[in-house]
């Protein structure tokens, strides 16, 4: 069996449920209202945990954006005063730790920059999560591993030999590597779901899969395929504002993803070829050969065939 990566309450990797997030991001759109709402919605889905994102805007928005006007919902502002006006503080976060704590499920954050970091700290997080975006941002990278804490590192928009010297940063003890195609939201055929197993052939951590696709078949495909975790962004309604709303998964969606991946891991079971007692009786019915004995386990012995 692998590694495995502890986060809260839930063991990650080989031989555990599939941890599944859901990606709250910024579609609360700067409102705590419609955040706890989501929350719900999580819980309510049996999701492990929530995530949030975190960045300190002048450290994440690039100059030569800052003045560049943009349409809201709050009217037209700069994109820099949008970021702020969407950016939760310490007295919206206090409140989301003091909420999930009541409704009993993790909550952990995106971090975008090293003060978002030290920011989050305060909040004990169980974890912190590195956006694709920040997966070559090596003064970050060292900042979260000085915490400690176990880290989850998207992959998305890089090549195997940044992951590869992101992972040479991290460590691989405690860290859980995310496949993702970092578009939104993703065509099919650029998922690429097979990269779930190059990673797990290159490095020894567990892997799982962060979606922002449409639709939810190829989820569960990441799972059949190997994912140990899965997340995937929420929101009430597919039709709000806000980048990332369209590849997201509304609350009777989220219920159906989480109850179906629970489905397809016993469905995937352990490999291990045996006769089930359910087939007993239409082993005896219709084997048409005298069928051999079977073992109390159900497992053939050593160097025995049974007839087809």
């Amino acid at each position: 069996m692998g590694k495995t990566v502890t986060l809260g309450p839930s063991t990650v990797g080989e031989g555990h449920p599939v941890y599944i997030i859901a990606e709250i991001g910024i579609n609360h759109n700067g409102d705590l209202a419609i955040a706890k709402q989501l929350i719900d919605a999580a819980v309510v889905a049996g999701c492990d945990a929530v995530k949030f994102q975190k960045r300190t805007p002048e450290k994440c928005v690039p100059p030569q954006q800052r003045d560049v006007m943009r349409e809201t919902p709050w009217g037209p502002m700069t994109y820099l005063d949008y970021r702020h006006r969407v950016e939760f503080g310490a007295e919206e976060y206090a409140e989301i730790d003091r909420y999930c704590r009541e409704r009993g499920i993790t909550w952990f954050a995106s971090v975008w920059d090293e003060e978002s970091v030290d920011f989050l700290e305060a909040f004990d997080p169980v974890c912190y999560k590195i956006p694709s975006a920040a997966l070559t941002d090596r003064a970050l990278l060292h900042r979260v591993k000085a915490t400690g804490r176990p880290v989850i590192l998207s992959t998305g928009m890089s090549t195997l030999e940044e992951i590869q010297d992101a992972v040479a940063c991290l460590g691989t003890e405690d860290l859980l590597l995310m496949h993702t195609t970092s578009t939104y939201p993703c065509k099919p055929e650029e998922l690429n779901l097979r990269v779930i197993a190059t990673l797990q052939a290159h490095f020894d951590c567990p892997v799982g899969y962060s979606g922002h696709e449409v639709g939810l078949q190829t989820t569960y495909a990441a799972v059949a395929l190997g994912a140990r975790a899965v997340e995937r962004h929420i929101t009430l309604d597919r039709a709000m504002w806000g980048s990332d709303q369209a590849a997201s998964v509304e609350p009777w969606g989220l219920m159906r993803l989480v109850r179906d991946i629970r489905i397809v891991e016993k469905a995937l079971g352990d490999g291990v070829k045996r006769v089930y007692e359910s087939e007993l009786a239409a082993r005896a019915r219709l084997r048409r050969a005298h069928p051999a004995p079977i073992p109390a386990d159900g497992r053939p012995r050593a160097g025995l065939v049974a007839a087809d």
